[in-house]
């Protein structure tokens, strides 16, 4: 029997799972899997508690922009899993 991993971010960190990468070039050619470049762009599954109790403006469900070498990678099953500071977030993404 396969135990579940739960990860509970620490402080000022958020778990992100990275947004699957687009598999064509603006030209229309398919992209094999290691030319692809990894994605900047994720959603937030968990957020710590904040940092001396400090607010944490992020929240669960969010889609996020980050840094390109930003926090450290983690696989759970095919989830590839991100847990980064949220220094590294630049910027939530909103839809109108």
């Amino acid at each position: 029997m396969a135990s579940e991993v739960r990860l509970r971010p620490l402080l000022d960190r958020v778990i992100v799972k990275r947004l699957d990468p687009e598999g064509k070039s603006k030209g229309g050619i398919i992209l094999p899997d290691n030319a692809r470049e990894k994605p900047k762009r994720g959603t937030i599954i968990a957020v710590g508690p904040g940092k001396d109790g400090e607010s944490v403006p992020l929240e669960v469900g969010q889609t996020v922009l980050f840094t390109a070498y930003a926090g450290h990678e983690f696989k759970d099953g095919e989830l590839d899993l991100l847990v980064m500071n949220q220094d590294d977030v630049l910027a939530v993404i909103e839809r109108s």
